[in-house]
């Protein structure tokens, strides 16, 4: 499992079905790889939740979303494991099957509101506008395989 996050100072995501928006916080692009778990899941959902990279008051990144009250926006996005070793056309054969790969996508931002962390979403497999304004620029992202953080 693979999770692009951006700290954001506002993010929204549209769609035909949904408008979701955010404020200060962390976009989230998650995708769900064939050997992706629910244990990955939990893994990277408890890393996020711990991440430290707000300032505090001398400048430094040393808070975490809690502490500055933010929020999440987390979208489904397949298309983190295309593979480009081919040709020109991506291909997505790495992604897990949609029904399993939207299941372990809903649970991974349970996961996330467990840590009581307010977490909007995207609609999975749809087609979405997605706007953002980089806090920082600051993004990172997280890996999990077999449970454990790469």
């Amino acid at each position: 499992m693979k999770v692009v996050l951006q700290k954001v100072s506002q993010a929204k995501v549209t769609s035909e079905n949904i408008q979701n928006e955010i404020k200060q916080g962390f976009l989230l692009l998650v995708g769900v790889g064939e050997e992706s778990t629910y244990k990955d899941a939990d893994a990277i959902a408890k890393k996020i939740a711990k991440t430290r990279i707000f300032e505090d008051d001398q400048g430094k990144m040393n808070l975490d979303i809690h502490q500055v009250d933010g929020k999440i926006l987390s979208i489904s996005q397949f298309t983190i494991y295309a593979s480009v070793k081919k040709g020109n056309r991506p291909g997505f054969t790495n992604a897990k099957e949609p029904t399993e790969a939207n299941n372990i996508y809903r649970y991974f931002n349970e996961q996330l509101a467990s840590y009581g962390i307010p977490v909007k979403s995207g609609e999975f497999g749809a087609h979405m506008d997605i706007s953002l304004v980089n806090d920082g620029p600051i993004t990172i992202i997280f890996e999990s395989k077999d449970g454990i953080i790469q």
